[in-house]
């Protein structure tokens, strides 16, 4: 009996969370009410503060949920969702500020999984980066909106093509040796950049950011980097000819990109909005190539890996259909956030247990490292296997360990550096932790087919 009532129950439910959730098109003033209506409501849990202004002097406004809000704690990661980067592309927007409010009611409600992923997560929620190009996509009638109209900001500039080129330093670099991690950016990009492109940015050095999405519309597909191709291509209507630009990362970004197309309600399932991608999925450049992307940027110049997000085949949905989207997406945005607790993550520290910043983790057979932050605490994302890391910092002999990552969560992987008084050959293997993250992690306190989609 219980297992014919159980769809019953799980129907009555969802009407209880949906009823609770306002679905229209939030202006930037009914944007910025909603995110300290879930401040008001979950303060213990949540801070809001700004990153920037835009062009037009709109804050550009981020919502952080954590059991300690403000404060970043050791071995938590960190997780940005960034919405609305073009402003005529608002389904992102919408999505954020419904999530934002499940997270508080379920929360509230004692939901057991928001529960743990509050706990055990540092969210950050940049609705809209885009909040003056949103105004003008805002103001058209919603029955003549221009496929372009509202995507640039206030000075007409595309945010997703504004970011420095790191990738032809790096691309230069994979030839003739440099670094292939945190690429030092041109002496005068800061007068090159928007406002808002700047203020992100600065956001990105401010925070030791593991995971991140950037939701887009105009297409359905989860869309991973690569976005510049090695040798550039024409856009021509014949994408699929185009040559994959993969990361050292390639394996474990189409992991993260399945991850959210295989939780929402038809991603993976192709031909979608009138193109065909296998698993609902593609790499940038495969797709067509784009230069100075936000998602290539942040994984040459952060620790953190970010995918983009198509979200819808229209750009800017009618008001009647969010629920829906919703509805399709909601799953998906919390499979995803949860792709952040995987691989290995540990503190880097000297021989006084002193958390060594900047420390350098590199894993042996994939060509991208990343670095400790400023506590010394690390957070490096694998897939499920066994590998070798080695932990390096200025001054330190280097540490080596071999480690099995499972598919439960993450390893802890701690590094203690001894100082390098007489410099000589690299330690082969000294000894370091390595335990299940389930030991030390708890916590005591409870495109329509004939336009082409941009991203």
């Amino acid at each position: 009996m219980s297992q014919l009532l159980w769809p019953l129950v799980r129907f009555l439910l969802l009407i209880e969370v949906a009823a609770s959730v306002n679905f229209f098109h939030h202006r930037y003033e009914q944007l910025v009410q909603a995110l300290f209506n879930v401040h008001n409501e979950c303060p213990d849990i949540t801070r809001i503060y700004t990153i920037g202004r835009s062009v037009q002097g709109r804050h550009l406004y981020v919502l952080e949920f954590s059991d300690n809000p403000g404060i970043h704690e050791p071995l938590e990661p960190e997780f940005k969702y960034v919405g609305n980067m073009h402003g005529n592309e608002v389904l992102g927007r919408e999505l954020l500020i419904q999530l934002s409010e499940f997270l508080c009611e379920e929360y509230r409600r004692r939901n057991e999984r928001i529960t743990r992923l509050i706990w055990d997560t540092r969210i950050h929620i940049l609705p809209s980066m885009n909040p003056d190009g949103y105004e003008v996509a805002a103001n058209q009638d919603p029955d003549a909106i221009g496929y372009l109209t509202g995507r640039n900001n206030a000075n007409g500039v595309d945010l997703n093509r504004n970011f420095p080129d790191l990738n032809t330093f790096m691309y230069y670099n994979e030839k003739n040796g440099g670094p292939n991690h945190h690429i030092p950016l041109p002496a005068n990009w800061k007068s090159q950049v928007e406002p808002e492109t700047l203020a992100v940015i600065q956001w990105m050095s401010r925070h030791n950011f593991v995971l991140s999405a950037n939701l887009h519309g105009g297409a359905l597909v989860a869309n991973y980097p690569y976005d510049k191709a090695q040798e550039q291509r024409s856009r021509g209507y014949q994408r699929k000819s185009n040559t994959p630009s993969p990361t050292p990362d390639d394996k474990l970004f189409r992991k993260l990109a399945k991850a959210y197309s295989y939780a929402h309600h038809s991603m993976h399932q192709s031909p979608t909005c009138g193109e065909q991608f296998a698993d609902g999925i593609t790499n940038g450049a495969s797709w067509y190539s784009l230069s100075k992307g936000m998602q290539d940027f942040n994984y040459l110049y952060t620790n953190c890996f970010e995918i983009t997000l198509e979200l819808s085949c229209d750009k800017f949905p009618p008001q009647k259909d969010l629920e829906k989207e919703w509805l399709a997406n909601r799953e998906a945005l919390f499979t995803y956030l949860e792709e952040v607790h995987q691989g290995i993550k540990g503190l880097v520290s000297d021989e006084n247990n002193n958390g060594i910043a900047g420390a350098v983790i590199s894993v042996h057979g994939i060509g991208h490292d990343i670095t400790s932050g400023d506590q010394g605490d690390y957070f490096r994302l694998l897939l499920p296997g066994t590998y070798t890391i080695t932990a390096s910092a200025n001054g330190h002999r280097p540490q080596m360990v071999t480690v099995t990552v499972g598919p439960a969560g993450p390893s802890l992987v701690h590094f203690q550096l001894k100082q390098d008084t007489i410099k000589g050959p690299m330690e082969k293997k000294a000894p370091a932790t390595s335990l299940s993250s389930k030991a030390l992690q708890k916590k005591v306190v409870p495109r329509a087919a004939h336009k082409k989609t941009q991203r």
